[in-house]
């Protein structure tokens, strides 16, 4: 019977920094030589813990980290985080004071936002450092390609202003989209070109996500951004084929009761589970409130004693129900896996993913915060 180190309950979500390094490593054997990586830890590190994410990839040399809002910039920086760090979502009013109090680098898309940022950079007599961001084809945010030009000329109307960066996104991450990729790819360089025209020269360029960087290294500028490859996930199937990864986080419970019930008995909410048989349910101290999705109710499945056990019933707020009725001796207390690997059995994140219908990236972020994370490696 493995033992939950800890007092009380008993759920919690492993987080295994050797494997972070790992990915990271592997990353960089994909990327060309000379190319950072800018560690995406927003969404505190997709549900992994920003901090301690953060600190490891520091230690690993990450030249930059990304967020995607100031106060998870804030979080990082009294958590001891020394590396630069770039706010992806722009410029808030309120986040002004924080980009110069807590050395975040915002990325900026707005002729509103430099002057917000320069004059309170002014007013302390220092310098701002800025990225940049032009719209390729993502839609979202992002200066058009039509008025990058006149962006350009006006940046330079703000002297506390430093252009540190210039990036995009890339929209598409399947592998039959690949001509809309090269064409992004190609308005990414008139943009930069554009750029060296008004005689602006960044010192960061980038654009590559985790699907991207992993199918189209090449596409890299200087700087790559990897996220939920980071945690040991695919964006999506065909990114398998280029880059081998480990999972970090592994959600375990214990059974925390076991009964025996005959054939025709009801279980959860509703009834929509009906015995069969004589068998024996197991009770796990988890549920919707943990970020177990309801939609896993009478399809999900777990691993006990290194063997699958499907959920029946509907997932409570606190509780799942699990059919043991083919595992031989299962007891309470034993350790259970609701995500990630035990024995030779293992339920990744895409697994859950693909019967939830959602992706891997929510999988991981809806894990709450009652859910505590202990890190290992």
């Amino acid at each position: 019977m493995t033992v939950f180190r800890g007092p009380g309950r008993p759920t919690y979500a492993e987080i295994d920094l050797k494997a972070l390094a790992f990915n990271y490593r592997q990353i960089q054997k994909r990327i060309p030589p000379g190319v950072g990586i800018l560690g995406i830890v927003k969404a505190d590190a997709y549900g992994h813990g920003a901090v301690p994410v953060a600190r490891r990839l520091e230690e690993l040399g990450s030249p930059y980290l990304g967020v995607a809002i100031s106060d998870e910039g804030v979080e990082l920086r009294k958590g001891g985080i020394k590396a630069p760090i770039l706010v992806f979502s722009g410029v808030f009013p309120e986040d002004v004071h924080q980009s110069l109090k807590f050395d975040l680098t915002p990325v900026v898309f707005q002729e509103e936002s430099l002057r917000l940022l320069s004059k309170a950079a002014g007013g302390r007599r220092k310098k701002l450092k800025v990225h940049l961001k032009v719209d390729t084809g993502m839609g979202r945010l992002g200066v058009r390609p039509e008025s990058w030009g006149a962006f350009l000329t006006e940046v330079k109307r703000f002297p506390n202003v430093e252009v540190e960066g210039i990036l995009s996104h890339f929209s598409m991450t399947d592998e039959e989209e690949v001509p809309y990729t090269v064409e992004q790819w190609g308005k990414f360089q008139e943009a930069l070109a554009v750029a060296q025209g008004a005689r602006v020269f960044p010192r960061y360029v980038h654009i590559a996500s985790s699907a991207n960087l992993a199918a189209f290294p090449s596409y890299s500028g200087n700087l790559v951004r990897p996220g939920i490859i980071l945690y040991g996930a695919y964006p999506s199937l065909f990114t398998r084929q280029h880059l081998q990864i480990k999972p970090l986080m592994t959600l375990k419970t214990r059974v925390q009761y076991l009964k025996t019930v005959p054939a025709g008995t009801r279980v959860s909410y509703g009834g929509t589970f009906v015995t069969k048989r004589e068998s024996l349910i197991a009770t796990l101290s988890v549920g919707y409130a943990d970020g177990y999705s309801r939609r896993l109710s009478n399809q999900g499945e777990v691993l006990i004693r290194g063997r699958r056990a499907p959920v029946i019933g509907r997932v409570c707020m606190d509780f799942i129900m699990v059919d043991v009725s083919d595992i031989p001796g299962v007891a309470m207390g034993d350790e259970v896996v609701l995500l990630g690997k035990q024995g030779k059995e293992q339920i990744p994140a895409e697994e859950i993913a693909q019967e939830t219908g959602t992706i891997a990236y929510e999988v991981f972020c809806l894990i709450g915060k009652r859910v505590p994370r202990v890190y290992k490696g």
